[in-house]
């Protein structure tokens, strides 16, 4: 897959789980996370929760967990913790091409 890399202040996600910015976490798209197979009513049980995702910028991988929905991203972006966009880049870019499995 291939999209945007950005990051925000995590907290109390969709997937019922608190992280904190240090936490190698993600959010995908809130399309991809309503359209999961099993996905239901209550986010919290949603089965993307708790999935691996490994990103890729340039030279640099991180391996991170689902924990939340992205209201704004679409395709294939992800919103990054501020530790797992670390990983990639610094924070100056704001927004990266990633590519993910």
């Amino acid at each position: 897959h291939a999209g945007d890399g950005t990051y925000y202040d995590v907290g109390l996600g969709a997937c019922g789980i608190t992280s904190s910015a240090d936490q190698m976490v993600v959010a995908v798209p809130d399309a991809m996370f309503q359209g999961y197979p099993g996905a239901g009513a209550n986010p919290n049980l949603n089965p993307i929760c708790g999935t691996q995702i490994r990103a890729y910028y340039n030279d640099k991988s991180v391996d991170v967990t689902v924990v939340d929905r992205c209201g704004g991203c679409s395709g294939f972006d992800l919103d990054f913790s501020r530790g797992a966009f670390q990983q990639l880049s610094d924070l100056g870019p704001g927004r990266i091409q990633i590519t993910w499995d």
